[in-house]
Parts: C-alpha cells; structure tokens; sequence
C-alpha cells in the first residue's frame, strides 16, 4: 500500500517536471522565432550577407524548438527544411543584387 502510493507520487513529479521542460522549449523556441524574424527584417543595417544568413537561421532554430515540444522527428525535419530554403533563397537574392551592382 505504502509502496503503490511512493509509485504514483513520483510519476506525478516526472509529469510535471517533463510538462516544465516541455513548456521550457516552447516559450524559448517562440522567443527565438520573433527576436530572429525581427533582426532578419529589420535588423541593425547588417551589409555582410554571411551575418543575414545566421539571423535567418535564429528563427528557424526557434521554429524548430516549438515543434521540438510536439515532436522529435517534426522538428528535425522543419529544420532541415526550413533551413535549407533560407539558405538558397537568401544565397541566390544576395548573387542577383550583386550581379546587379547593388551595395549589399
């Protein structure tokens, strides 16, 4: 009888310490999405297209944070993906201002 209760009492504390850690990812991952999204728009006047890249990459390390709080193998595929896009999207805008003659 002793025992049964000792059993249910730390499953309840490994529930709510894994719910902590949980929400833990979530709100960090939502906090990385808006900060990266923000210095990605609008950030401080950054020329260097290297410096842009890694802003880009803050928030898709926040989006996969938030899914990392749903599930693993979501998360890792979003951020390949997600990575990857932003990569070859900013890399070709960045060859065509260039080409362009643009100071980038």
């Amino acid at each position: 009888m002793k025992l049964d209760i000792e059993i249910k009492t730390i499953k309840i504390r490994l529930k709510v310490i894994y719910l902590i850690e949980v929400e833990i990812f979530f709100y960090t991952g939502c906090v990385l999405a808006i900060l990266g999204s923000i210095a990605t728009l609008a950030g401080p006047g950054v020329k260097d297209p290297i410096v842009r890249t890694f802003n880009t990459e803050i928030a898709a390390i926040g989006v996969s944070l938030i899914f990392l709080s749903f599930n693993h193998t979501l998360a890792l595929m979003t951020f390949v993906a997600a990575t990857a896009a932003i990569t070859l999207i900013l890399l070709r805008a960045i060859t065509r201002l260039e080409e362009m003659g643009a100071d980038v």
